[in-house]
């Protein structure tokens, strides 16, 4: 692995787990998805899924990565994952995408906490204790410090992992997922940018 990736990694780790960078409410950090409008010099144009556009400033220490699709037969037994899910009908965990980390990565953002990808979505990253083939999808059985989650994953569920990816990546049209706090003239100060490629779109 990259020493880039480990690093963009790490960081990912702290905004998984909803940590702040700092105790005032203005340094933290904020979910930002959409469509890129434009790139130039250090700045990036989002026009975000609530119909407004931000300003992120990249900085030399912003992490910039990619993600690329594997199958779900891909997940087995001792994976870690972190996986985004709303209750279904019978309240179990249904997964909207699941991100496979890295063997580096493992321990990132560990727990079950509440997300922002839809009404009553949650975020478990866990390790996978079991796989169970299903009628409709697979049951990953995970664990991680402190509890356990059962989270069906259906065969139309994102499933994704990290690449590398270099400015050169940051296109008009291409969807982004950053995580970036309040900077200076309502500007973002960007952390971590995932950013489409080769048709594969950040789906967390």
């Amino acid at each position: 692995m990259s020493i880039r990736l480990k690093l963009a990694i790490s960081t990912l780790a702290l905004t998984l787990a909803g940590t702040a960078f700092a105790q005032s409410s203005t340094d933290k950090p904020e979910r930002i998805r959409g469509a890129i409008e434009s790139f130039s010099g250090n700045t990036l144009q989002v026009h975000r899924r609530s119909g407004d556009t931000v300003t992120i400033q990249m900085k030399d220490s912003t992490h910039l990565n990619a993600v690329k699709a594997v199958q779900l037969s891909d997940i087995k037994p001792g994976s870690y994952v972190g996986a985004a899910a709303t209750p279904g009908p019978d309240g179990k965990l249904v997964a909207k995408e699941v991100l496979v980390f890295p063997e580096a990565a493992r321990g990132t953002g560990e727990g079950h906490y509440a997300w922002d990808l839809g009404a009553n979505t949650s975020m478990t990253n866990a390790n996978v204790d079991t796989v169970v083939q299903g009628t409709s999808g697979r049951d990953l059985k995970l664990s991680y410090k402190g509890g356990t989650n059962v989270i069906n994953v259906p065969a139309n569920a994102p499933v994704v992992t990290l690449i590398p990816a270099t400015r050169d990546d940051l296109k008009a049209g291409k969807q982004v997922f950053v995580v970036a706090i309040h900077g200076k003239d309502g500007a973002y100060d960007g952390n971590f940018v995932v950013v489409e490629k080769d048709g594969v779109a950040p789906p967390m």
